[in-house]
């Protein structure tokens, strides 16, 4: 079986990036009434004082809560279109559906995932968010819930992501067979450049 993370995996960060650093602080500016460029300032400050070891980090309707922005929905359907995937996703994911059973661990949270994945969702038999069914960061439990789940031990697994940290090193402490994705080629010479490398890696 094959895991994938989803944003800086399969989806570019377009989608993201219109959300977090767009949309929400064009709402932020005229809720308060202040200029775009000092609500983008705002707003990344608290999302930087929240860090991304946190929950609420990845939680769309925390921050729309703490900044008093209403439902997201409106928000989400509006960036939609700037949902896109990296160029040798399908090929690699039809290359490899049918030789493995392909699934999604992403610390994205379910409501956003529906919108990245919806053109290669069909490609997974299971979609996993580690923020929305475990209620964690992508953590050692998380993967192992994961196993239990799918009925496999760790070393059964195959997991592919970009975090050096929640994608890589956690995954293989608990004996999960994990590759991390460079596609800046700038972190770790062993890492893959690419999806299409995956397949040259694979165990057996």
């Amino acid at each position: 079986m094959i895991s994938f993370d989803a944003e800086g995996t399969l989806v570019t960060p377009d989608f993201s990036e219109a959300i977090w650093h767009e949309a929400i602080p064009a709402l932020y500016a005229q809720r308060n009434c202040i200029e775009l460029a000092r609500a983008k300032k705002i707003v990344r400050g608290e999302y930087d004082k929240v860090g991304d070891q946190r929950l609420e980090w990845y939680d769309i309707r925390y921050w729309f809560r703490r900044f008093d922005l209403g439902a997201p929905e409106p928000v989400i359907q509006s960036c939609r279109s700037r949902a896109s995937y990296y160029p040798e996703v399908t090929e690699v994911l039809s290359s490899l559906n049918g030789k493995y059973e392909l699934i999604v661990a992403s610390a994205t949270p379910s409501d956003l995932l529906g919108y990245l994945l919806r053109e290669v969702e069909h490609h997974f038999s299971r979609i996993f968010s580690s923020i929305s069914h475990y209620r964690q960061l992508k953590s050692a439990d998380f993967y192992l819930g994961i196993c239990r789940e799918m009925d496999l031990q760790p070393d059964e697994l195959v997991h592919v992501g970009d975090n050096w940290q929640f994608d890589f090193l956690i995954p293989r402490q608990v004996g999960v067979n994990a590759f991390h994705l460079d596609r800046l080629g700038s972190d770790h010479q062993e890492s893959l450049a690419d999806l299409t490398q995956l397949r040259f890696r694979l165990p057996g």
